[in-house]
């Protein structure tokens, strides 16, 4: 305990390490902003659809409709802020709210980068990346030289932990002995230049299972060496720009190579902030006094906070264990676990609507719903399937429908598996509820993969 304290309290680095990941951050967020508008995203994933799917626990979160936009503008002028220092904790606070928001109006868009960057901009909140360099503290008339050791580590804690966990979920036997789904993915990219012949050829496949496990499980550990932090970070950009050509995963590459310069020497950073000066090359029209150490203030309560922001996502990653059944087929405790790109599944899912009483049932036309990227996602996730058919359910009770029972045929298929029948078709949907217990009419896969 007292050598934690001494950690805390006495272990320094330089505030530019902060500065230099508030600007990236805060650039990288503006650009993936504007990225999302330009595509018409805004449109089609948030006031276009009828219907959105909702989290649990977070059913309250609607869209605003044309007024969505406004949470973009919002989020936009906030990575300004972040990027200039100007009114940092505000800044910071806004664009993880209004960021945070956008991602829980319809879990149809679920990402594990979208998370990452909740998860990263709510640690960031309590760090002080306005320590120097900002405008906050060119008002104030001081900056700062260092900062508490901890604000540097935290963040390099939380990359470490998606890297890691995202490892050791790919060692399980879809991965590592069938090379699912990277099998399925990589034989549709044989039109790429010079390595589209390898595409379709078992060993490529197996090297590409095996070796993407074992980046993952190291490079955290790569990085935090001084020896092999310059080989990890060549690996770190090979890695990323590589899956950026095979898949169409947006902006998270480049995020993920710019978030890992935090691991590098002071030095670096500095050298980067001075190079934005340059550029800048506006001078001064106040005094900016240097002071050396910054001091957070309720530190111990930060700390606290961070500590408990931690613990909950060591733990929340395990919770699949709580549950029987296949992980990749149940999906109960498959989000927020930094599962990346572990399962390909399709699916086709129908439903139906009787009346209890007079037996009489008919079919529903899910496109007439739901938009197409909505009937993808909805057709092999449970959570998806029992919510949809409330909604159907509460729809054609407030048309006057009595007695209303909605029953399900799903069948999907898994990483190249034969598909078989998902749900219980016996199973009264509409008289299911969600929640964090067992979901028992999902049917068990035919089938055993081993594995965390």
């Amino acid at each position: 305990m007292k050598l934690l304290q001494t950690y805390i309290s006495t272990h320094k680095t330089k505030a530019a390490t902060l500065a230099a990941f508030r600007v990236l951050f805060g650039v990288l967020m503006l650009v993936s902003l504007l990225r999302f508008i330009s595509m018409d995203w805004v449109e089609q994933f948030y006031i276009a659809p009828q219907w959105h799917f909702t989290y649990y626990g977070f059913e309250w979160v609607q869209t605003l409709g044309v007024y969505t936009y406004g949470l973009f503008a919002l989020a936009l002028f906030s990575c300004v802020g972040i990027i200039l220092g100007y009114q940092y904790r505000i800044s910071m606070l806004l664009f993880f709210l209004s960021f945070t928001y956008i991602e829980l109006i319809d879990k149809t868009t679920y990402l594990n980068h979208y998370y990452f960057v909740s998860c990263l901009s709510f640690l960031l909140c309590f760090l002080p990346l306005h320590a120097t360099f900002s405008l906050d503290a060119r008002k104030k008339g001081v900056q700062y030289t260092f900062v508490p050791s901890w604000t540097v580590d935290s963040i390099k804690l939380l990359l470490a932990m998606v890297y890691f966990y995202a490892g050791l979920a790919k060692l399980n036997s879809d991965w590592l002995f069938r090379a699912q789904p990277l099998k399925i993915w990589l034989s549709t990219k044989t039109d790429l230049p010079l390595v589209g012949s390898f595409m379709n050829q078992s060993w490529f496949h197996y090297t590409m299972s095996w070796s993407g496990a074992l980046y993952d499980l190291t490079i955290p550990f790569l990085l935090l060496m001084r020896k092999t932090r310059p080989y990890a970070f060549v690996l770190v950009v090979v890695f990323h720009v590589f899956t950026r050509i095979l898949f169409n995963i947006g902006m998270f590459p480049y995020i993920m190579i710019c978030a890992t310069l935090i691991f590098f020497d002071s030095s670096l950073h500095e050298r980067f902030i001075y190079m934005l000066k340059k550029i800048i090359n506006k001078p001064l029209k106040a005094t900016v006094l240097t002071r050396e150490f910054y001091t957070v203030k309720s530190a111990k309560n930060i700390l606290f906070i961070i500590s408990l922001f931690f613990v909950f996502q060591l733990f929340l990653p395990f919770r699949n264990l709580c549950y029987p059944g296949e992980l990749l087929w149940t999906e109960q405790g498959f989000r927020f676990s930094w599962r990346v790109m572990l399962m390909e599944k399709v699916g086709y899912t129908t439903f139906t609507v009787r009346d209890s009483v007079s037996g009489k049932q008919f079919h529903v036309k899910n496109s007439d719903f739901l938009t197409s990227f909505q009937i993808k996602q909805m057709s092999f996730q449970p959570d998806f399937i029992l919510e949809y058919a409330h909604l159907l359910g509460d729809h054609f009770k407030s048309q006057g429908h009595q007695n209303i029972q909605v029953f399900v045929e799903s069948y999907v298929a898994l990483n190249g598996r034969l598909n078989q029948l998902y749900i219980d078709p016996k199973v009264d949907l509409y008289r299911e509820e969600e929640g964090f217990h067992n979901k028992k009419w999902i049917l068990p896969l035919n089938d055993e993969i081993k594995g965390f």
